[in-house]
């Protein structure tokens, strides 16, 4: 399994980019795949290929619109391991031993 953690960034289309993050985000979801949306980007878990074709899928939804894609992404890749997206933050909540802010 692996985590991916993306952003898109439509450049050239002004300030706002809302509208265009919610597309991908709906890639995204549509998918079937856990995920977890945050501030500047999402992670995704899955199998490698599952994770790429989401990342391709959303890069074409936004680029029917948009003439440039900044695109940043990293990838976890732990075999054997599930799970991840919930197990990672989970780990330091012990190791602290208290919930952290969500």
């Amino acid at each position: 399994m692996v985590l991916l953690e993306f952003n898109i960034t439509p450049v050239g289309v002004g300030e706002s980019v809302g509208q265009y993050v919610a597309r991908a985000v709906d890639v995204i979801d549509r998918s079937g795949l856990n995920y977890q949306l945050h501030a500047m980007g999402t992670t995704v878990e899955g199998e490698l290929d599952q994770v790429l074709a989401v990342l391709r899928s959303s890069i074409e939804e936004l680029a029917k619109d948009c003439p440039r894609l900044s695109v940043s992404a990293r990838i976890d890749y732990r075999a054997n391991h599930s799970g991840m997206l919930a197990a990672k933050p989970a780990a330091i909540e012990k190791r602290l031993g208290r919930k952290l802010k969500k």
